[in-house]
């Protein structure tokens, strides 16, 4: 698909050898990584760029987003990546997390990613159980968001989604109108129903951060995704869902720079 939205940042000072592409997660676009993680990492010598995924953010086809499925995001990824001035790391966030797992098996010229809150490589049956016994009331109002619009979940639920009380309710509430509707059809195609696809042959470095409150991808479910990819994974304290929103983001954005200084950008 073409015209999709790609928000660029311009490193500052040395560039780092390799660019970073930012994958948002569900109900969202590119928007969520602009505010902070793209000028952060742009300030330390990296190209940063984040894609909306079809049908998000200004990308075309929010007209017909419950068309599309979990391999259509991974083209569009695949795509934003080609315009990267060489192959980019991948940072993908709660679905997008799923999206880069699958673009890394689909790539294998990929350098390497961090995946924050990720769903989990067999998908979301485990965590859509857990949320509905952790939190029927937040486990309702997301059902409902799902069959009938955004509209249709209020703040306090979305709040509890993704952010914990360290979060200022008034700074969420900036959040409340950019959250959108989401494919229907990749929910389905990511719930665990059938089969996975293999996971990368080639074993590129990945990252696995989780946050310690957080409501959707618990860390029994962190645990999983890092143990998939040989790693083990790293915690944030009194954080929720959205990791790179809330206070304490910068000591997740400082934590991927160290591993990138490690290895992939080094």
């Amino acid at each position: 698909m073409r015209n999709l939205e790609i928000l660029s940042h311009s490193p500052s000072g040395p560039s780092k050898p390799v660019p970073l592409l930012f994958v948002h997660g569900a109900f969202c676009g590119a928007w969520i990584w602009a505010e902070k993680f793209l000028p952060w990492f742009a300030a330390r010598g990296y190209e940063a760029h984040a894609v909306s995924l079809r049908g998000h953010g200004r990308s075309e086809g929010q007209d017909r987003i419950h068309d599309f499925g979990i391999a259509d995001y991974v083209e569009d990824v695949l795509a934003a990546a080609g315009e990267c001035s060489s192959p980019p790391v991948l940072i993908g966030h709660s679905m997008g997390g799923m999206v880069v797992q699958r673009a890394l098996a689909a790539d294998a010229e990929l350098p390497a990613a961090v995946l924050m809150a990720s769903a989990p490589p067999h998908g979301l049956m485990a965590s859509t159980v857990g949320l509905a016994w952790r939190d029927p009331y937040v486990f309702r109002q997301m059902s409902k968001m799902m069959a009938f619009g955004t509209q249709a979940m209020g703040f306090e639920a979305l709040y509890r989604a993704m952010f914990s009380d360290s979060m200022p309710r008034e700074e969420a509430a900036r959040y409340e109108d950019r959250v959108q509707e989401e494919s229907r059809r990749v929910m389905l195609d990511i719930g665990g129903w059938i089969p996975f696809p293999p996971l990368p042959s080639h074993k590129p470095p990945v990252l696995v951060l989780g946050a310690e409150k957080d409501l959707l991808f618990p860390p029994d479910q962190v645990h999983a995704t890092a143990w998939a990819f040989g790693t083990k994974a790293t915690f944030f304290p009194d954080m929720g869902h959205s990791m790179m929103l809330q206070p304490g983001w910068e000591d997740v954005a400082l934590h991927i720079a160290r591993w990138l200084e490690k290895g992939p950008a080094r």
